[in-house]
C-alpha cells in the first residue's frame, strides 16, 4: 500500500522531506543505497518524474550523491563543510584576501569577453573585446575542498596597468594592488548563483555526482564605477558556505519631490 502523502505542497518536496527525515533518524545510514526510482514510485504512489525530482532535491540538500550506473547513496554525516571567507582587507594600497592553496600552476589564455562576463564588465559581445583569462585551481586548507577560480582582465584595463599584462595569473590581492597603483579607487560587488555542473566542471572539482555547484562573480570597479575585472569562483554547493563581513553604507539621499504643475 502506498505511503500517505498530504497534498498541500509540491509532491516531490513532500517525498524529499520524508526521505530526509528517514536519513536523519538513521533508517538510511551513511553509505547505504537509497531506493531506486521504481521503488520510490511504488512506495509513495508517484510518477517517475516526481521520484526523480525528489532525489534531485535530496542532492540539493547535500544528503545524497548519485553514482553513475550504481544508484543514489547517503552521504557521510561528517563530510566537512568549507566556510569560504569572501572579505577583502586593505592597508594603504595593499590588499588582503583569505588564503587558499594553489593546487597547480595557473593557466593564462586570451579570450573574447562573452556571456555573463560581458554583461558584468559592461561590454557588448558584438564588439569582440579581448581579455586575459587566468585559471586557478585552489583548495581550502582546512577541508581540502577544490575551488576553481577564473580572473577575466580586459586588455584595455591591462594596458593601463602594465603589471596586469605581465602577470595576469598573479595572486588576486596583487592584481588589486596593481589597479590601485594605476590610480583607481576600488570597490567590489559580488553576484552568487548555483546550477548543475558540466562534465568537465565535475572532473575539475572532484565531484562524484551532479549536485549543484556554487558560483560567485566578483566585479572590481574603479574610478566612476567602471568595471575593471571579473572573478568567477566555482565550488561544490553542498559542501561550502560563503562568509561575508557586511559594512553598512550611507543610504542614498532622497530626491525632493517636484511640485506638481
Amino acid at each position: 500500500m502506498p505511503r500517505e502523502i498530504i497534498r498541500h505542497n509540491a509532491i516531490y518536496m513532500q517525498v524529499a522531506d520524508q526521505l530526509a527525515q528517514a536519513i536523519k533518524e538513521g533508517e538510511y545510514e551513511a553509505g547505504s543505497q537509497l531506493p531506486s526510482e521504481t521503488e520510490l514510485m511504488k512506495a509513495y504512489g508517484i510518477s517517475r518524474p516526481t521520484a526523480r525530482s525528489a532525489v534531485s532535491e535530496l542532492r540539493n540538500m547535500g544528503l545524497v550523491e548519485s553514482r553513475h550506473g550504481r544508484g543514489t547513496f547517503v552521504r557521510p554525516k561528517t563530510a566537512p563543510t568549507s566556510a569560504l571567507a569572501r572579505t577583502i582587507t586593505q592597508s594603504g594600497k595593499a590588499y588582503g584576501v583569505p588564503d587558499l592553496v594553489e593546487k597547480e600552476q595557473p593557466g593564462v589564455t586570451r579570450v573574447h569577453i562573452l556571456g555573463t562576463h560581458a554583461e558584468l564588465l559592461q561590454r557588448r559581445e558584438e564588439d569582440a573585446a579581448d581579455a586575459f583569462s587566468a585559471d586557478h585551481l585552489m583548495t581550502d586548507p582546512d577541508t581540502g575542498a577544490r575551488i576553481s577560480h577564473r580572473v577575466i582582465i580586459p586588455l584595455d584595463v591591462a594596458s593601463e596597468a602594465p603589471a596586469l599584462a605581465e602577470t595576469p595569473d598573479a595572486p588576486i590581492a596583487d592584481l588589486y594592488a596593481h589597479l590601485a597603483k594605476a590610480g583607481h579607487t576600488l570597490t567590489w560587488q559580488e553576484f552568487v548563483t548555483a546550477r548543475t555542473p558540466l562534465p568537465d566542471e565535475r572532473e575539475v572539482l572532484g565531484l562524484t555526482d551532479a549536485s549543484p555547484i556554487l558560483i560567485t562573480y566578483r566585479v572590481t570597479y574603479g574610478t566612476d564605477d567602471r568595471p575593471l575585472m571579473c572573478e568567477e569562483l566555482h565550488t561544490a554547493a553542498s559542501r561550502s558556505r560563503l562568509v561575508y563581513r557586511i559594512t553598512p553604507e550611507k543610504a542614498p539621499a532622497k530626491r525632493p519631490r517636484q511640485p506638481k504643475s
